[in-house]
Order: structure tokens, then sequence, then C-alpha cells
């Protein structure tokens, strides 16, 4: 069920290729090279959890035989595979997700996305290990530019509005050659129609900026009865730009960011069962990198705090990404 939360607040988090604010938003136009411009981008992320907090483990952000970029065997099952919490420090639970993004201005103000993912979900338990991958859930979302103040005195701010779905394309009933579920966790998608609002602040003076953006989700409950309680996440993002080469061509954004996450956990048949639940915060650096109109976007990040859990605890995340954005002057609504 660990996977399920991911899956409904993941793409709430920062590091989008198509604007370095957060995974949802997409939005720091104008701060960026790009401002109000289409594109599309191909984004890795690598999020894990190891190590059981009762027995004094420390987690492991690369936990021993595991891959951050493709497991060892795609599409491997182990049909007895059962998620245990015994204390075994090799026990772990990773979610890498590759998803493909498109950014579309209707107007200068008015923008749509669209995100379709692939995911590659691994598990570890009683010595066993279980490897599912398949299409995730597609999320739709439009944003609207209520603030949008471009080289004023030296000073740029965005204020941006929005909401989406995210849809149950994913496959979240697998079983195995014996007709046994595979666990929910390591499902690729969900079964359950969630929508969400957020709201993103950016502002920078000169070379120095801060992007800050929350966000606020409700799930239905899919054809099992299962679902996720309200979800919440938080995003702020300090950054720098570096400007280099004839005609500032090249941009760097060094930056330190901090992500907060919590929901009470699972529901199931529309009760709170507390499954799950998930109260982390992180903190990592950052690199977003541009040339022309392409784009490189790098972050990294390990938690400075985890509640406590009898499951493996968070042990970080990392996002790497390259996207394209168009030279957009012309929009359907003037």
């Amino acid at each position: 069920m660990r996977k399920k939360v991911l899956l409904l607040v993941l793409p709430l988090l920062f590091g989008a290729a198509l604007g370095h604010a957060c995974d949802i938003c997409g939005c720091f136009m104008g701060i960026t090279p790009y401002d109000n411009q289409s594109g599309f981008a191909l984004m890795h992320r690598y999020r894990v959890f190891n190590g059981y907090q009762s027995y004094g483990q420390k987690p492991q952000f690369f936990p021993p035989a595991a891959r951050p970029f493709v497991p060892r065997h795609l599409n491997h099952t182990t049909a007895d595979f059962r998620h245990a919490h015994n204390g075994d420090p090799d026990d772990y639970e990773i979610y890498r997700v590759v998803e493909l993004r498109g950014k579309y201005f209707l107007s200068k103000r008015l923008e749509l996305n669209a995100f379709l993912p692939y995911v590659m979900n691994s598990a570890r338990a009683n010595g066993a290990t279980l490897n599912l991958a398949g299409i995730g859930d597609a999320t739709v979302f439009a944003g609207y530019h209520l603030i949008r103040t471009i080289e004023t005195a030296g000073v740029q701010s965005r204020l941006i509005v929005g909401g989406g779905a995210k849809l149950p394309t994913g496959e979240y009933r697998r079983r195995t050659a014996l007709g046994r579920r595979y666990p929910t966790l390591n499902q690729p998608g969900t079964g359950t129609t969630d929508g969400f609002v957020y709201a993103n602040y950016i502002g920078s003076f000169r070379n120095v900026g801060l992007s800050v953006n929350s966000s606020y989700r409700r799930a239905t409950r899919n054809a099992l009865d299962e679902g996720l309680a309200p979800s919440t996440t938080t995003f702020a993002n300090l950054f720098y730009r570096v400007a280099l080469g004839e005609g500032n061509k090249w941009q760097f954004y060094p930056s330190a960011q901090f992500f907060y996450e919590k929901t009470a956990g699972e529901t199931f048949e529309g009760r709170l069962t507390g499954e799950h639940a998930m109260n982390n915060a992180m903190l990592g650096p950052g690199l977003d990198i541009y040339y022309r109109n392409f784009s490189l976007n790098t972050s990294f990040q390990l938690p400075v705090y985890t509640a406590t859990t009898d499951h493996p605890a968070s042990a970080g995340r990392m996002v790497v990404s390259v996207g394209y954005s168009f030279k957009q002057s012309k929009y359907l609504i003037q």
C-alpha cells in the first residue's frame, strides 16, 4: 500500500523538467530561461524505503543488490512473495517511475499538462524479491497564472493555482499463476480516480529565488474498496542563477530543496486503517542546467525527519530529467 501512497503523492513532489518547482505544477516560467513555453520532458524518479526504526537500523539509499534505474529482472515475479516486517536489514521497497510529460500553454496565463508514467516497483522481504512493471496512472491538470510579474526592477514573481486528476490507467489487480493477487504495494496502478488542487508561488530578486508549492489531494476507492486518506505535500526550493557563455546560452541553477509529505494512510471500505501512514521530511541539493531550449534537471534528497513506523523507513529520493521547450509566441486564447 505504500506504493499506492507514493503514486498519489509523488506527482506533487519537486523536480519537474518542464519547470523546476514541483512535479505537478511545473511552473518555474519566467525565472528559468523559458517564459510561458510549451514543451515535453522525460523524467526518472527513484524513491527507496529501507531499514526498521524499531531495530535501530539506518536507512540505505542503495540497499544491497538494489538498482536505481531498472530492476535486475524486469517483470520478474515471485509467486509466494509476501511483505513482512521482521527486522531483516536487507528488506527494501523501491519505486521507480519513467514519465513522459507534456505542457501546452493555451494562453500566456493558462497551461495544460499531461503525465504518462511507466512504473517499475521492487520489494524484498523474507529473502525473496518481487519486481512488477507496467503503465501507471496518468495525470492531467491545468494551472492559471494569477500573478505574472517579469523583470520589474530586478524582481520576478509568479503565483499559479490549479488542479486536476489522476486517472486509473494502471493495472492494480495482477495475480500469480495460482490466482493470488500480488501485494498492492507493487501493483503498477491504484485503480482510483483522485482529484487535487495546488498553489505555487515563485519569486526572485536578481539571481536569488525561492519557490514554495503546496497541494491537497483526495482519493476515491477502487473496485476492491481500497483508498487513501487525504494527503498534503509542501515543497520549498531556494536557488541561485549562474549564466555563462555568449548571450547567456548556458544557465545553471544550483539549489537547496525541502519536501514534506503527510497522509493518515490507507482506507478500506471507506474506513481509515492507519496502515502505511506517511509523515516524512527530506532535504537535499539540486542542479538544473539550461542550454538554448534544452534542460537537464537533477536532484537528490535524504530524510531529515521520519515519523515512527514499523515498515521500512524513508531512505531518500533521486530525480533525473531531460526536457525541450518550444519558442511559443502564439496562443489559442489571446
